[in-house]
């Protein structure tokens, strides 16, 4: 395999995956195509060039001139717009998902008919709408517990919840005719009540390697309060699995990834390559599926990409050649907590432009450049999730405690959530699991 990379993306987590390339005893050569100029990436890089990575030609043009011999995908809309086809038609191996298996997450739709038809467990009661018609019926049959999710990509805020976001039934509706103007197909399907947890997985169209589980927080606030986010910040525990879940969770969340991928190959003859990463729920009667993505969660890639044993490198030529199942990946036995900090009024109406100062961070090796950009030789916020850091210790209290001091030093007109990884909110999780159980 040519020993020339091309990484796909420049938020943080593919300033991940780049620090993983980076630490890998394989031998390459790595080329970034970004949407700005992370700081992170670019030290790292033979070169990183800012161009519209979702244009499948521009891609290809980029990836034959520079002879790269193996594509990693980070973000999702190139998976939409069919990047990974591309370049595969033009003998690149590609870590991420063709355009009709990434459905899995640019579709909510089609995930759901894809479990119901295939009999796969954890799946909601739901119906499919692209009109008012039977929605009012299906919200009163669902009581007080629904979700309604518009069906695409929305960068994690698609999704309004009953009691979070909607308080009425007449709200509902007016969230439901707002989606039927904007001729948007939209699932309505029952609201799970427990602990939510991501459970990512190595695939190669035949074998499955999992990672350890992470805890992501979506809302921007303290106590889980205010909009939701693209992820404020994320936990993993020493054993692999988290506080409040018992064995059998991890076993039904591995198990639903498995025959997921599956499902997938029977749909469209031939695998799934790239990272499968279930939302799941751990509820009073098991585990069950809120959705997937095509890709590496962020924050999650930095909590498992930190504490990964086996070679990364290796790891994708052993998906991009279907020789998963010879290789053995494993995660050092510890426990992570990544915070990330935004740009004040993130995320409804952020400071943008600003400049911010890492200078005080110690351990640079677990700082994350997002959402920045270089002006005039100083670090700016874009206007998104700035930077992330993440602390590692043996247990997750304590690297939280490393997450919290790290991520105070960074100056700038940001704002983090204190909370995330701490006891109080370990406690609440297990607390409120062992209720519902």
């Amino acid at each position: 395999m040519n020993d020339n990379i091309l990484l796909i993306g420049s938020g943080a987590r593919e300033h991940a995956i780049a620090m993983a390339i980076d630490r890998s005893h394989t031998p390459s050569e790595l080329f970034c195509m970004a949407s700005n100029l992370n700081p992170g990436i670019t030290p790292l890089c033979k070169e990183l060039i800012v161009d519209d990575f979702n244009d499948p030609d521009i891609v290809v043009s980029y990836a034959q001139d520079h002879k790269i011999g193996l594509a990693i995908i980070g973000p999702e809309n190139p998976l939409e717009k069919g990047v990974a086809d591309a370049l595969s038609n033009s003998n690149v191996n590609v870590i991420g998902p063709k355009k009709n298996l990434a459905q899995i997450e640019t579709s909510k739709g089609f995930a759901r008919r894809l479990l119901d038809k295939h009999g796969i467990p954890g799946a909601p009661k739901f119906k499919i709408f692209s009109s008012m018609s039977g929605v009012g019926g299906f919200l009163d049959e669902l009581g007080e517990n629904y979700v309604i999710k518009f069906d695409g990509l929305a960068g994690g805020k698609g999704v309004k919840v009953s009691g979070d976001h909607l308080q009425s039934k007449d709200e509902a509706l007016d969230h439901c005719l707002q989606l039927v103007k904007n001729d948007s197909e939209f699932v309505i399907e029952e609201k799970f009540i427990g602990q939510e947890f991501s459970l990512m997985s190595f695939s190669d169209g035949k074998t499955l390697k999992h990672m350890p589980a992470v805890q992501d927080h979506k809302r921007a606030f303290a106590g889980d309060i205010g909009p939701n986010t693209g992820g404020m910040g994320t936990y993993s525990n020493h054993d692999h699995s988290l506080p409040f879940l018992i064995d059998s969770d991890i076993e039904e969340a591995q198990y639903i990834n498995e025959t997921t991928a599956k499902a997938l190959k029977i749909e469209f003859g031939e695998g799934y390559k790239g990272i499968l990463y279930g939302g799941f729920m751990a509820t009073a009667k098991g585990v069950k599926l809120i959705e997937y993505n095509a890709r590496f969660g962020d924050p999650e890639a930095m909590n498992v990409l930190s504490i990964l044993g086996t070679d990364f490198v290796e790891i994708c030529q052993a998906i991009a050649t279907e020789q998963l199942h010879a290789i053995e990946v494993t995660f050092k036995k510890q426990a992570t907590v990544c915070k990330y900090a935004v740009p004040n009024g993130y995320p409804e109406n952020p400071v943008k432009g600003k400049p911010i100062d890492v200078s005080g961070v110690d351990d640079k090796n677990h700082l994350f450049y997002a959402s920045v950009d270089i002006e005039n030789g100083t670090l700016v916020e874009v206007g998104s999730r700035t930077v992330a850091v993440v602390g590692i210790a043996d247990t997750i209290e304590n690297a939280e405690k490393i997450a919290e001091k790290e991520i105070s030093k960074i100056k700038g007109p940001l704002f983090h959530r204190k909370d995330i990884g701490t006891n109080t909110l370990v406690q609440e999780c297990i607390q409120q699991m062992e209720r519902i159980r």
